[in-house]
């Protein structure tokens, strides 16, 4: 959290309007009684601080009562009469009866219109205190005042003295109730975005309660916060021993525990349960109770003494292998027996738990039920530890876990090496050279895969051969050599048809798909495309589902068939969000910024590189670093921001000098940059190796954006015949025809730089214009000197007409966004007829312009700025 920012206080915005209004209605003489209600750290305090905050003129009187053992009489009215003084600390000094301290508090609040009492934590009022709140809550509607009153639903047992008050005010005139909800999971991904925290995660563990939310922010990659684990102990402080033995037995079982489960273990304890739920430290569901919040159960069970953990993880999986085997939970137990200390228990059920959760998309429960099993793994035989460790390599290798996956694969290679297992020896060691590449060590990835392909080939035929055979072919277009990728891929075909290896098929038909796409073969690379991603499907292996999206959406980006990208990198990504692909998903969101960029979509551009900056792994840099920094880079950049350099500057430290994929886009966008900058003199040094490796390796995409900006340095680099258009009529002069190619495409910028070129005032003058339209300071400001150096006169500032009129510098769509970020999302699509996601850009770039970390920050410092709110027509709209 920055600047004192309370999370609390996200979508609360509706509320405290409802409370502004009842207080408006007090000032005119019909007073109101607000009831607020919410569990421990929901925000009321928060809420109702907010509130008064902003109620100027209005007279607050504030009292708390207090979690005593013995309530003080009176307790947050004697605080409030000695700050107020006057009669109302002298009747309260008397020891006055209720109904007498109520007729001078009553005066007291005529007397200050508009004023507003507040009496926080009610549910430890004292019965005097109680008895002032009814009384006043009967005279409510002569008093012009708004009396706010806050406590805790969740502590409410059916006999507690609150309970029969709040029945008694039930459908009294002038009696409001506000019940303050956890946050959303939208409002807590905002809360997360800023410390890198996962959002999923961390809404699972606290329910969206602010409080627990806000601490777990606070202490990072803590499991339990300190401040939590003291406020939930302090709590259970408060209970009977016997249900203090109850909470332990519950914290046994993590989410949730059934009756009977519970009933078998707490033996005598389970007489206390009703008191618990009272507390609000449980919550009953259907046959079931649950702690209200995980990191409440987490404060309980570090606090059990360790002998009475152990004993009560012994008796729940003893009960729950009791249990028919087709009703079993194999996770649940695998748990269970670890906890326990039952070695035995964790290998007979953690393998079979990491077997579920991958067939049901959750890699990252099967990595750690795998490296539950490896912990107890040392009484197995060599075999079945190399099958852990390799599946557990693949299990990390899926969800971007590349450096323990490469550690878990080579403790496997080790094993097969032991035994003398050349075919599984060569699998692995394909396996390992796939994962050299992911972390940007292509070199020792050719190493192993050849020395696998070598090993295999000794061999007889085998699908392992079929897939040396895909590995290097995969390895040769990553590299850019295209045909070596054809002949490797036609090598692995038949293999793998004749051995029905599914996965290998679908691996080799996609790397031969995209080969031939880059190559120009439109029409047969995408036919093979498809077919890999139709096999991959048929047979759910998810990773090549994965793979045949990326490469789909990847390739054609690069083609520049941007409607074709758009389709499958939105259904890559719909695809993995369910699925914890993480390796395949971050990647696609790199690919979406790219998309964007050359859309003229910077703001989400902007918005969707820093996204995927924060979801990649450290191991995984160069694959989802760079793409990512480019972007950022590239925007910051022609958006004339300092920040630009070293965005580019750590993309090329990160990227890979013999990967044109990678060096190549780097060294094109370095080399705008420092065109942007009046620093021409050093694109010849900055491009030069790039471009040699993208004339080597024919690729004219990467050839042809380099030649052109060593063009634009005047580097003469002979005929133009092998690079991409429209860059090869930019060099050789034909700016109109270039400028009109890039308008079909799609890429505003593109077009603009290439009229910028023209050699008349006309050409010029639209070119700023289009330039200004899309904020692109720097080279608008090459073009409007060319304007003068011509003596064209008035020559328009230009800024973005959705923005003229706003200091914040948000876009059309922003501005109707920031109107309505008090809803979620969702709404907000609906209101607006736009996506969720889209949405979701939006915010992201919001937040980033306004330099603020949340949403009811936005809003308030749109407000300050003065940002109109000319989009008030919209909110109407259902």
């Amino acid at each position: 959290m920055t600047g004192g920012e309370r999370p609390e206080l996200l979508e609360r915005a509706l509320l405290v309007r409802r409370l502004d209004s009842w207080l408006r209605d007090s000032g005119k003489g019909t007073g109101r009684l607000v009831l607020v209600s919410g569990e421990a750290g929901i925000g009321k305090t928060a809420l109702l601080g907010s509130f008064c905050a902003r109620a100027k003129g209005a007279h607050v009187l504030w009292g708390d009562c207090e979690r005593l053992f013995t309530p003080r009489a009176l307790g947050p009215f004697v605080d409030i009469a000695e700050r107020v003084g006057g009669e109302l600390e002298e009747v309260m000094l008397r020891g006055a009866a209720p109904h007498e301290f109520l007729q001078v508090l009553v005066e007291e609040l005529r007397s200050r219109n508009p004023a507003i009492l507040v009496v926080e934590d009610l549910n430890w009022a004292d019965e005097a205190t109680l008895d002032v709140i009814q009384l006043l809550a009967r005279r409510i509607d002569d008093i012009p005042a708004l009396v706010v009153v806050s406590f805790r639903d969740d502590e409410l047992g059916v006999t507690h003295p609150l309970q029969i008050v709040l029945g008694e005010l039930a459908g009294r005139q002038g009696v409001e109730r506000l019940q303050v909800p956890a946050l959303s999971r939208d409002a807590v991904r905002t809360l997360a975005v800023p410390f890198g925290a996962d959002e999923k995660e961390l809404f699972e563990r606290t329910a969206g309660n602010p409080f627990f939310v806000t601490e777990a922010l606070a202490a990072g990659d803590a499991r339990l916060p300190a401040t939590v684990r003291d406020a939930v102990r302090a709590r259970a402080a408060h209970l009977p021993a016997s249900a203090r033995r109850l909470l332990e037995a519950a914290a046994a079982a993590p989410s949730r525990v059934e009756i009977w489960l519970l009933e078998a273990i707490a033996e005598d304890d389970l007489s206390a349960l009703e008191t618990c739920l009272a507390s609000g430290m449980l919550r009953a569901g259907h046959r079931q109770v649950a702690f209200r919040h995980e990191l409440a159960r987490l404060a309980i069970e570090e606090a059990t003494a360790p002998d009475r953990r152990v004993a009560l993880h012994r008796a729940i999986l003893r009960r729950l292998r009791d249990q028919p085997s087709q009703v079993r939970d194999v996770a649940r137990l695998a748990h269970h027996a670890e906890a326990a200390g039952d070695g035995d228990a964790v290998l007979e059920f953690a393998p079979k738990a990491a077997e579920r959760a991958s067939a049901l998309g959750s890699h990252r429960e099967a990595a750690e039920q795998l490296s539950r099993a490896l912990r107890y793994a040392e009484p197995l035989s060599m075999e079945e530890q190399a099958r852990l460790y390799e599946q557990r390599a693949y299990e990390l290798h899926l969800t971007d876990q590349l450096d323990e996956a490469l550690v878990a694969a080579r403790e496997a290679l080790e094993r097969r090496q032991i035994m003398g297992q050349r075919r599984q020896e060569g699998e692995t060691l394909v396996f390992i050279s796939r994962l050299l590449w992911f972390l940007g060590r292509p070199e020792e990835a050719e190493e192993a895969g050849h020395a696998a392909l070598a090993m295999l080939r000794e061999l007889t035929d085998s699908s392992e051969l079929a897939m040396a055979y895909a590995n290097i072919a995969r390895l040769s277009l990553l590299a850019h050599r295209l045909s070596d990728a054809l002949d490797w891929g036609a090598k692995a075909i038949p293999l793998a048809e004749r051995y029905e290896a599914v996965g290998i098929l679908a691996s080799v038909l996609n790397t031969m798909g995209a080969a031939e796409l880059v190559d120009g073969s439109f029409y047969e690379g995408r036919a093979k495309l498809e077919r890999s991603l139709e096999l991959a499907r048929e047979a759910d292996l998810q990773e090549h589902v994965g793979r045949a999206l990326v490469n789909l959406g990847g390739t054609m980006l690069d083609l520049r068939q941007y409607p074709l990208a758009e389709r499958y990198i939105d259904e890559g990504l719909a695809y993995t969000a369910d699925r914890e692909l993480g390796s395949f998903r971050h990647f696609l969101f790199a690919l979406r910024a790219h998309w964007q960029l050359e859309q003229g979509r910077w703001d989400e551009a902007l918005a969707t590189g820093e996204f995927a900056l924060r979801q990649g792994s450290a191991t995984s840099m160069s694959l989802i670093r760079v793409p990512a920094l480019r972007v950022i880079g590239l925007v910051r950049a022609r958006r004339g921001e300092p920040e630009a350099a070293a965005a580019l500057d750590e993309a090329f430290a990160l990227a890979v000098p013999e990967e044109i994929q990678q060096i190549g886009p780097v060294a094109a966008a370095r080399a705008e940059a420092a065109w942007l900058a009046d620093d021409a003199d050093s694109i010849a040094a900055i491009t030069s190796h790039a471009f040699d490796l993208a004339s080597e390796r024919g690729d004219p995409r990467s050839g042809g954006e380099l030649a052109y900006w060593r063009f634009k340095a005047g580097i003469d680099d002979g005929p133009t015949s092998w690079v991409a258009e429209p860059y090869a009529k930019q060099i050789r002069g034909e700016w109109r025809e270039a400028a009109e190619h890039w308008r079909r495409l799609g890429c505003p910028y593109e077009a603009a730089l290439a009229l910028s070129e023209g050699d008349d005032e006309e050409s010029l003058r639209k070119s700023l214009a289009e330039l200004q339209l899309l904020g692109a300071v720097a080279a608008a400001r090459d073009v409007t000197r060319r304007l003068r150096e011509r003596g064209a006169r008035r020559i328009g500032r230009g800024p973005r007409a959705s923005t003229r009129n706003n200091p914040a510098g948000l876009t059309a769509r922003e501005l109707e966004v920031v109107v309505l970020l008090d809803l979620q999302n969702a709404a907000i699509a609906d209101r607006l007829y736009i996506s969720p996601k889209t949405v979701d850009h939006h915010v992201s770039a919001i937040l980033r312009k306004l330099g603020v970390s949340s949403r009811h920050q936005a809003v308030a410092e749109a407000r300050r700025l003065g940002v109109p709110d000319w989009t008030g027509r919209r909110r109407d709209r259902s």
